[in-house]
């Protein structure tokens, strides 16, 4: 069509269920069922041309209106716009407003509403809002790597940064301490909590977004990438009436995500669900979240001592990262409790070796380890563009595959928007604490000697990340970036 249909103000469309689907060779609307049908007359003469229709249940229906309105505003043609704002013109948006039916005009408020809507649409997890003496500089991490979106002037900094600790409900006083706060907004329907960080830096405050989606809460372990022997050994320990199950691997690996999947798993209405986490990242019907707060000595020893005598069946502790958390989790195991937690190791053998650094007896840890589960992420390749190509000399020898044997490449497509790879998925490896590993553990043994054992049948991660090369699912290159540590063992 040659002139462009005028699209449907975003607050109709939501309130009336009625909304623009498509313009390919011919105008399509969307009704939500249950809508009036007569909003249709209003519609044709909107438009001023005839259109077919489609009904949508309300999910689908949402997820359209979503796509279809979420980048409304363009954020760089808006931050050019902000330079006559000022702080009076920050106050006044509620935190739980839907971001896409503002209809305040304010450039920086508009413009904040355009970063957070793109950052839902592209599936970021963290944004970063960065000052410089030459700029402002906006980053986007999408599955694991940053990327820049985004730069403005100088100046545009403290209002930017200004209208975000209002929403978050900082204080916009205080620029020389780090403050933390929350924003809930819902966004298209889709509810997100975005947990805000400050720090101040040489050039201003710099600001991290990070955003939780809360749709994730019910994630299963199936959705994790969690298979075979991993997910085996994982479900036989969750079954156990008692012990600890710990989860390893760097920051940004997924841990909390695999133990929200384990809680959502355990979460039957028969036992009595108690997490110490910092921060609670996702809210869970039926499990009973508290959050620390080291200000006011609520560490995660204290709150996990309080909640043992709220008669929990099932614990989970945000971080071992102390002597004292850990004995009170061994005794909390010891007690007949179910004890969740994450470890920062590299591995899932190395956990031992950090219970031991943390003075746990030997002894108590043979006796109530259960498993361990050690996980990283890998960027998935996009399954409509991915090309077969034979592996190069190099990769096929730090991966162990034959040179010439067909691996895949990120090529990039619209579907993908030109990066090759959609969303993540997990790798993992387990160990399960049987009676060798007990009396290896008693004994002393070092990490070689566990493993070897731990891993004569079950898969390493290096192992588990090779298969997801073979089946398609990674490039070696991103297999190779997991495993690097392993290789450099050997």
């Amino acid at each position: 069509m040659d002139t462009p249909l005028p699209d449907l103000p975003y607050g109709f469309a939501r309130t009336h269920g009625v909304a623009i689907a498509n313009t390919d060779g011919g105008v399509e609307v969307a009704l939500r069922a249950g809508a009036d049908p007569t909003v249709l007359i209003e519609v044709r003469r909107h438009l001023g041309c005839s259109f077919t229709l489609r009904r949508l249940d309300p999910t689908d229906f949402d997820r359209l209106l979503h796509e279809r309105y979420a980048m409304d505003e363009s954020a760089a043609g808006l931050a050019g716009s902000i330079e006559g704002a000022d702080l009076d013109s920050l106050a006044g948006m509620p935190s739980a407003e839907d971001l896409l039916d503002s209809a305040d005009d304010a450039p920086v408020i508009r413009l904040i509403n355009s970063v957070l809507a793109e950052a839902v649409r592209l599936g970021v997890s963290d944004v970063h809002i960065e000052p410089y003496e030459s700029g402002l500089v906006v980053r986007m991490r999408v599955d694991g790597l940053l990327r820049e979106t985004l730069r403005m002037p100088p100046h545009v900094a403290p209002v930017v940064v200004s209208r975000i600790k209002v929403m978050a409900r900082l204080d916009i006083a205080e620029r020389r301490v780090p403050q933390d706060g929350r924003i809930g907004i819902t966004l298209g329907g889709r509810l997100l909590d975005v947990r805000v960080s400050t720090l101040p830096s040489r050039a201003g405050e710099r600001v991290v977004l990070r955003l939780l989606d809360k749709q994730q809460a019910g994630l299963k372990l199936e959705r994790t990438g969690l298979s075979g022997a991993a997910e085996d050994i994982l479900k036989e320990a969750l079954a156990e009436p008692n012990g600890i199950i710990l989860v390893t691997g760097p920051t940004g690996s997924g841990k909390t995500t695999t133990l929200y999947a384990c809680l959502s798993q355990l979460n039957d209405g028969s036992r009595n669900i108690l997490t110490v986490e910092d921060p609670v990242e996702y809210a869970i019907d039926g499990v009973g979240q508290t959050q620390v707060n080291a200000k006011v000595g609520m560490t995660f020893a204290t709150g996990l001592r309080a909640i043992l005598r709220q008669d929990p069946d099932v614990v989970m502790v945000g971080e071992i990262r102390d002597r004292e958390t850990a004995e009170i989790a061994v005794q909390a195991s010891l007690t007949g409790h179910l004890v969740l937690s994450t470890v920062h190791t590299n591995d899932a053998v190395g956990a031992i070796t950090r219970m031991r650094d943390m003075k746990v007896e030997p002894f108590l840890l043979a006796s109530t380890l259960r498993a361990v589960v050690a996980q990283r992420l890998v960027r998935r390749l996009c399954p409509d563009c991915r090309e077969a190509v034979p592996a190069e000399m190099g990769a096929a020898a730090l991966l162990g595959v034959r040179t010439g044997s067909i691996v895949y490449r990120a090529v990039g497509c619209g579907a993908c928007k030109g990066t090759g790879f959609a969303g993540r998925i997990g790798v993992f490896e387990a160990v399960r604490v049987d009676a060798t590993i007990r009396r290896l553990i008693n004994e002393g043994a070092d990490e070689a000697a566990i493993a070897r054992h731990a891993f004569a049948t079950a898969p390493t991660l290096s192992s588990a990340a090779l298969a997801l090369v073979q089946a398609g699912e990674t490039t070696p290159e991103e297999a190779i970036r997991v495993s690097r540590r392993e290789a450099d063992n050997a």
